[in-house]
């Protein structure tokens, strides 16, 4: 009788140690488990945007800067600098009272908004990197190959004396941008302009929104909901199909806008 107790004591006991063993890998090295049932929340969405208005034909047809005067000429299409976009209202997004215009980008610096194809633009003597494309009125670029114009450039005495293609991969910055105030806040547009780069094929894009990541895929514009009032920062660095950072004089921008409410608003 005794020895049958002490074995049903042992087996219980042996059945227990068994149950609490941590797995391990066929090395015996301990794995600790996880529940993967339970991942944590991104504090910031990104939504894609709509499909917005297309201009077909629209482009920069030639570029010039002489003597401090920027001169753009435009193919004929249905886009008009100055112009209001069609579908503007339906996108519920920061918009411009003066229509459409060029974004205007010298070493990735936050760009200028231009909305007459001549204008005066101070650039320092050096080299510099260029992008210009043309944007709808609430700021999204139209993303062809027609649409835009990257050139590394040297510029002396407030002219363009070289300018060559770009020949590296290359990640521009456009939106956010500056302050945004009341409704404007509720959905704040990201855009960004690759240069030389598929996204989604051979690169990707990491957005950090406040030190928080989102891998991006695809190059189109984002809603970005969820964000505090007060500064923010996004921080935009390309990546290749290794997820390794692209080693490029353009790449890793990073830029700090507002947002305010309607009581706070400057």
């Amino acid at each position: 009788m005794k020895n049958t107790l002490s074995l049903l004591l042992l087996s219980v006991f042996f059945l227990f140690s068994c149950k609490n063993e941590k797995p391990t890998t066929d090395n015996n090295t301990t794995v600790e488990s996880s529940d993967d049932s339970t991942p944590s929340e991104k504090q910031y969405t990104l939504t894609p945007f709509d499909p917005s208005q297309s201009y077909d034909g629209a482009g920069i047809e030639d570029m010039s800067y002489v003597n401090g005067l920027f001169n753009f000429t435009l193919s004929e299409s249905e886009y008009e600098l100055g112009a209001q976009t069609p579908d503007a209202d339906q996108k519920m997004c920061a918009n411009s009272g003066k229509g459409q215009h060029i974004h205007l980008i010298v070493d990735n610096e936050p760009y200028a908004a231009k909305y007459t194809s001549e204008f005066d633009y101070e650039i320092k003597d050096g080299e510099h990197y260029l992008l210009a494309f043309l944007s709808r009125s609430y700021h999204e670029s139209i993303k062809t190959d027609e649409a835009h114009v990257a050139k590394k450039i040297t510029v002396e005495n407030n002219s363009i004396t070289n300018a060559e293609p770009i020949d590296q991969p290359a990640i521009f910055y456009s939106r956010p941008k500056g302050t945004y105030v009341g409704k404007d806040t509720e959905k704040v547009m990201l855009d960004f302009y690759p240069i030389n780069a598929s996204i989604g094929t051979d690169y990707k894009i990491i957005a950090m929104i406040n030190g928080e990541e989102h891998m991006i895929d695809t190059w189109q514009p984002y809603y970005i909901t969820g964000l505090p009032m007060g500064e923010n920062t996004i921080e935009l660095v390309l990546v290749d199909s290794n997820n390794n950072k692209v080693d490029s004089p353009l790449n890793m921008v990073s830029r700090t806008f507002t947002l305010r409410d309607d009581a706070t608003a400057e």
